[in-house]
């Protein structure tokens, strides 16, 4: 049985596509490269593949315009490529739901990097035994099913969404440090000026705000990172 995991890249760069298919396929990847975005959109809510490397300059239906797409009915893991030094475009792609980012010219041993660590967070919430579920007034969070409701009705969370909410409920009132996030929910190090964990949690503070309204937030903490708290 082909036990190889399945990737798609959605990228207009032909020469690029071969030769991150050919590195890919080294680190036991299989990869199907896409060179447009109407067509790669269709490809990632398939069901065919297992991740998205998704570059956000992209001819005709752009990269973000992909995202945004998926994003309506798929939580499929998405790694955006953007524009070194291009930190508007990573921002956007974290707030609209991508999981992480790799800047171009694209180093492909990072790229994989990133990708397992995607890839684990998934596999690691799919196989972990039944555990406790956390709750905090109305809402609550069962880890084994990645489900999230306030009040009974169901919160749309992405992977990495989900992972703050899991670690920051767990912790209590001990507030979260930056690093200890992007670490533990990121699957990764946090970089200097990296905003990938702020972001995340606006996100997540939108959605708990849209169900919640003022009766539960996460709470910025100056200097060291995040709690949830209760009105």
């Amino acid at each position: 049985m082909d036990t190889k995991t399945r990737i798609l890249l959605i990228d207009d760069d032909a020469d690029l596509g071969s030769m991150l298919t050919e590195y890919l396929a080294g680190e036991g990847f299989e990869t199907t490269t896409i060179l447009n975005g109407d067509t790669g959109a269709e490809a990632a809510l398939s069901g065919a593949y297992d991740a998205v490397i998704l570059d956000v300059m992209l001819p005709g239906l752009g990269g973000v315009e992909v995202l945004r797409r998926v994003r309506q009915a798929s939580r499929i893991p998405i790694i955006m490529l953007t524009a070194k030094g291009d930190h508007v475009d990573r921002i956007v792609g974290l707030e609209m739901g991508a999981d992480d980012y790799v800047p171009k010219p694209c180093y492909p041993r990072e790229l994989v990097a990133r990708l397992r660590a995607v890839l684990r967070r998934m596999a690691d919430a799919s196989e972990r035994p039944p555990g406790e579920t956390l709750v905090q007034g109305k809402l609550k969070l069962l880890p084994p099913q990645r489900k999230v409701s306030w009040d009974g009705k169901p919160l749309d969370l992405t992977v990495s969404e989900f992972n703050l909410l899991e670690i920051l409920l767990h912790e209590g009132d001990r507030v979260v440090s930056k690093d200890e996030l992007s670490e533990r929910a990121l699957g990764r190090p946090r970089e200097p000026y990296d905003r990938s964990v702020d972001v995340h949690v606006s996100n997540l503070r939108q959605k708990l705000h849209a169900a919640a309204g003022d009766e539960i937030c996460i709470e910025t903490v100056r200097s060291i990172g995040y709690r949830v708290r209760r009105s």
